[in-house]
């Protein structure tokens, strides 16, 4: 299992902005990050997931 920073994410989907991620995780369009340590990583492969299916 992968995890991704925010920087990874971004450049996964294609330099999308910050606030734009968050709102989209807000409604549920991307999934939600996991807190490790004292900052927020996304599984590499929900990502993935969403991104295949088109939803992002």
């Amino acid at each position: 299992m992968r995890y991704l920073s925010f920087r990874d994410l971004q450049a996964k989907l294609g330099g999308r902005g910050r606030t734009t991620i968050y709102r989209d995780v807000e409604f549920g369009r991307l999934p939600k990050p996991v807190k490790l340590g004292s900052r927020l990583y996304w599984n590499e492969a929900e990502i993935d997931a969403v991104l295949n299916k088109g939803a992002a």
